[in-house]
């Protein structure tokens, strides 16, 4: 038998995955789209932020997600919002109005539809 334990406070409140796919084939991929360069963007928002540690935010490299079409893409959990995004405005946006004060930014919402 296993020992039962209660639930705790998740380790981090936030994780954010970018993804860094990158297909040689010339089907489309976020590498494709500056996934990289906002992937490092986060990563240095979120620790100028003060966000960055357990209890708080993980800025996370992520391979194919599997929404090609709407590249590229990022996806926040526990709430399971994706987001297609543009430039580095779009991920200040995402650090300060998500990451920072849980405001979800629907205009950077994934339609739901878009997959591969």
């Amino acid at each position: 038998m296993t020992e039962q334990t209660t639930p705790t406070a998740p380790y981090y409140e936030r994780h954010i995955f970018f993804c860094l796919n990158e297909r040689k084939n010339g089907e489309a991929c976020c590498a494709d789209h500056q996934a990289q360069a906002a992937f490092d963007r986060c990563k240095q928002q979120v620790k100028e932020a003060g966000l960055a540690g357990p209890g708080k935010v993980r800025v996370n490299k992520a391979g194919c997600l599997d929404r090609c079409a709407a590249g590229p893409v990022a996806v926040v959990y526990p709430e399971g919002v994706w987001y297609s995004y543009v430039d580095a405005d779009d991920v200040d946006e995402i650090v300060e109005s998500h990451l920072k004060n849980g405001q979800v930014v629907t205009r950077l919402l994934t339609p739901p539809h878009l997959g591969r």
